[in-house]
């Protein structure tokens, strides 16, 4: 009986079900080795892993966050206010709900050393100060232990402070430090702050007060800028989400924050969804990289089954009997490679947690979380599917004649039905990858980007084998043989330029990313940025302090007071839906002033700028990016609550700020008539003399105790910590389909080689030597190198510039000496791996590959 189920005599019998027949035949396949299926495996295992693990570590961070809401808010519902206290109305229906309710007042704050070893030394700090209920949730302790009654403890004799502030100024228990104008001992240094990762970013290190203190610190003034915090412990059963819907109802206009045990921390919510969509869409990058090193793997291994599926063929095989053989095989590598690398990438956030849990905002929900891992599956299965189909079914079509005529013959191309299923895969990818992005329309971009660089490698690779073919032949030997090389049957040539040319694309677009980053950094900052931001100097200060500033140094100061948007044109702001995420000026309290005159870095784009003496109804001049987001145009209304008191303004003008300036930049500008009779304080840049900043920030603060001193230097330096650990976080995942893109590369050129061994051995035989074999293998690898980088460089150079220019919205200022030449030597590392590989196939005995073939 042959393999379709027809006897040797012809008696017709029951044809066999092909199933059940392909999956003993795969079986047998597996049993004689995978051969060039471990590049499959190698590349879907790692595409997997990337995304896994972003979505693992994304969602790990995102349910810490949601089971520690409570604990990571302080509450199950508060109410932040900007600049005042609740009033005797609110502070009562605060109260109205039952439960427990704490108070506390948040604030920058110098922290000024004032005896041991810290005496003179000062930092700027963020200070809390706390009643006796805190905290309503989690557990507050001292690095000596005790709890949240040793804390108590601690704050009614004097400060307890954040073990960072003590090593910076060199502080222990019974030192003295200054806040304001008051002076506290030192009683304790701080091990645990439950609430601290509800605060996001601050400037400083955390310093703890007894609330009942605040007032002699002399920090609280009209126009300071604090944050009054109202936390409630609600009774058992009772739902904060009403709790919240009921304090908007009745108090609509009061300008508060209002937020619930849900969501204990907003913005780290929303830095980790968007920071986690870029990760996943690198990590698609991945699996596309990884795709090809399926597609290159398959044909590599259905390349040396083409005796057996001929002969499968010849004793009656059908098409549909082979490609169901294979498919199941090679799904089943794919399915074992997903699993793996989703089971590998689900340990990531133990590995980070190990390796850097310190900078995470929260510490993550550490286990197995099925959502990331069965999505990274699916993707990992639907890309090998898209890139496996099309030789599977170009194996099906093979003619059985193909096993007499040795590789001279070329595979044909897959069929329309082969083609749908491949598209219809990858569709289905771009699709569900689309859907769960926060921005549709970036993530549908960058896929798109993707797709086009393997659309346009595929086609130069088609190309470089098309103009080998008609182009002149060489009259020397090896030149004309590594010409041929390009274009004869079998050619890996296409797969090399695919592969290559992702790998290095990928290197030049991390070059170009990195190298206009920092020199934006390098540009901008030494120009531009002031030596010192001041915050909070009371406005009957302000002439003292002109006259207390060193000669020649340059200072800008502009009035401050705070207050949240509430309206828009009417509408509340809380009824506002849909907001895109750069919406930030309808999200909290907004910084606001007042300026007779344009202010400097801003260019009016809309409208007019008013007279200097303007009096009249209130006007306001908005930054033209955020009314883009809301809409709004000049002549429309937008209202601010100011201590309470609600200001509605129209909108005269919209303004394009300079945002790099590190200037005072304020979205919204009001004329100075509106502004200038509510309590402010002023806020200042300062830029002395070199010779007088040393000691700059200890005379400020010794002769205004309320100001805080921020040094623009460490603030950057903060800032470029963050931006490095983004970084690091993006070349990890890049470095996966780094890693791909290599495997995808070594595949390709030991496929190559393995191609080359009867050629070799033929050319020998006529008297080739080794050298000019290797000769005629390096200009050939050099010569496609060489092609290949300047291709890459070019591609790089656009995907890096559409994500300097339109995602991070920096100059483009690449160093293209660094990008060059990380390309070129990735096409040296090619050209090398490719003479590794020839030289190998040298070493083929001449009799035995000749008897073999």
């Amino acid at each position: 009986m042959n393999v379709a189920g027809l006897p040797l005599t012809g008696r017709a019998v029951p044809p066999v079900p092909l199933w059940p027949l392909a999956g003993r035949l795969a079986l047998r396949e597996a049993r004689g080795g995978l051969g060039a299926l471990r590049l499959l495996f190698v590349c879907l295992f790692l595409g997997v892993l990337a995304m896994a693990g972003v979505g693992s570590l994304a969602t790990a961070i995102t349910v810490g966050l949601s089971e520690q809401g409570q604990t990571i808010l302080g509450a199950d519902v508060e109410a932040q206010l900007a600049q005042r206290s609740p009033t005797p109305e609110e502070a009562a229906a605060l109260r109205s709900f039952g439960g427990t309710a704490s108070v506390n007042v948040k604030m920058r704050a110098m922290v000024r050393g004032e005896s041991g070893d810290a005496l003179g030394k000062q930092l700027l700090g963020e200070l809390k100060a706390v009643d006796g209920g805190w905290p309503l949730y989690g557990a507050a302790d001292l690095a000596a232990g005790g709890g949240n009654a040793a804390v108590q403890a601690a704050l009614a004799r004097g400060a307890v402070i954040a073990e960072p502030l003590a090593e910076q100024l060199g502080l222990k228990v019974g030192d003295r430090i200054g806040l304001g104008e008051a002076q506290f001992e030192v009683t304790g240094i701080l091990g645990a702050e439950p609430d601290k990762p509800g605060e996001g970013f601050t400037f400083g290190p955390s310093v703890l007060i007894a609330m009942d203190r605040l007032a002699a610190t002399g920090l609280v003034q009209p126009g300071s800028l604090y944050r009054h915090h109202t936390k409630l412990k609600l009774p058992a059963g009772t739902d904060p989400v009403a709790v919240t819907a009921a304090l908007k109802r009745k108090f609509p206009d009061a300008g508060w924050r209002l937020a619930d045990r849900r969501d204990g921390a907003p913005g780290v919510r929303r830095f980790v969804e968007r920071l986690g969509q870029f990760l996943t869409l690198v990590s698609l990058t991945a699996l596309a990289v990884a795709g090809v090193g399926v597609g290159n793997g398959v044909q590599s291994f259905l390349d040396r089954k083409a005796g057996t599926i001929a002969t499968l063929k010849a004793l009656g095989g059908s098409s549909g009997l082979v490609w169901r053989t294979y498919l199941l095989l090679i799904g089943g590598v794919a399915l074992a490679a997903a699993v793996a690398g989703a089971l590998a990438g689900a340990l990531v956030p133990m590995v980070v947690v190990q390796v850097a849990g310190d900078l995470l905002p929260v510490p993550p929900a550490i286990g197995l979380h099925a959502a990331p891992m069965l999505a990274a599956i699916l993707f990992g299965l639907l890309v090998a599917l898209a890139f496996a189909v099309p030789p599977l079914a170009r194996a099906g079509a093979l003619p059985a004649q193909r096993i007499f005529r040795g590789s001279v013959e070329q595979w044909p191309w897959p069929s329309a039905r082969a083609l749908t299923v491949a598209l219809g895969a990858g569709a289905v990818v771009a699709a569900l990858a689309v859907a769960q992005a926060a921005e549709q329309l970036f993530a549908l971009g960058f896929l798109a980007g993707v797709g086009v660089v393997l659309l346009l490698l595929f086609a130069l690779g088609t190309l470089v084998k098309l103009v080998a073919r008609a182009a002149p032949r060489p009259r020397g030997v090896l030149p004309r043989l590594a010409l041929a090389n390009l274009h004869r049957p079998g050619a890996m040539t296409r797969q090399l330029v695919v592969a290559l040319g992702l790998g290095l694309s990928l290197f030049a677009t991390l070059a170009f990313i990195e190298t206009s980053f920092n020199a934006e950094i390098r540009k901008t900052v030494p120009d531009k940025a002031p030596a010192f931001f001041l915050l909070d100097l009371p406005k009957e200060d302000a002439e003292r302090f002109r006259a207390s500033l060193p000669k020649g140094s340059e200072v800008r100061m502009v009035p401050s007071l705070r207050g949240p948007v509430t309206h828009v044109n009417g509408v509340p702001a809380s009824e506002i839906k849909d907001l895109p995420d750069g919406a930030y000026v309808l999200r909290g309290d907004r910084g606001l002033t007042w300026s007779a005159s344009l202010p400097q870095g801003n260019r009016l784009v809309a409208g007019e700028w008013w007279p200097a003496d303007y009096v009249g109804p209130p006007l306001v001049s908005m930054d033209a990016e955020q009314a883009g987001f809301l809409g709004l145009k000049v002549g429309d209304r937008i209202t601010v609550s100011v201590l309470g008191v609600e200001i509605e303004a129209r909108i005269a003008s919209l303004r394009q700020i300079d945002w790099d300036s590190l200037g005072f930049n304020f979205v919204l500008v009001y004329d100075p008539h509106t502004l200038r009779d509510a309590p402010y304080s002023w806020m200042a840049t300062v830029t002395p003399p070199a010779a007088a900043q040393a000691g700059f920030t200890g005379e400020i603060t010794r002769a205004f105790p309320t100001v805080s001193v921020v040094k623009v230097g460490d603030v950057l330096n903060q800032v470029g910590t963050l931006v490095r650990q983004m970084g690091m976080a993006v070349r990890a995942a890049a470095s996966v389909a780094i890693l791909a893109g290599i495997a995808v590369l070594v595949g390709a050129l030991a496929a190559q080689a393995r191609a080359r061994i009867y050629d070799n051995v033929i050319l020998k035989t006529l008297g080739a030597t080794r050298r000019q074999l290797m000769t005629a293998a390096a200009m050939e690898y050099a010569g496609l190198g060489l092609l290949v980088a300047l291709i890459a460089l070019a591609l790089g150079g656009l995907a890096a510039w559409l994500v300097v220019t339109q995602v991070l919205k920096f100059g483009w200022k690449p160093d293209w000496v660094v990008a060059l030449t990380t390309v070129l030597l990735g096409a040296a590392v090619t050209l090398v791996l490719g003479l590794i590989g020839a030289w190998q196939t040298l070493g083929a005995k001449v009799a035995a590959t000749l008897r073999s073939s």
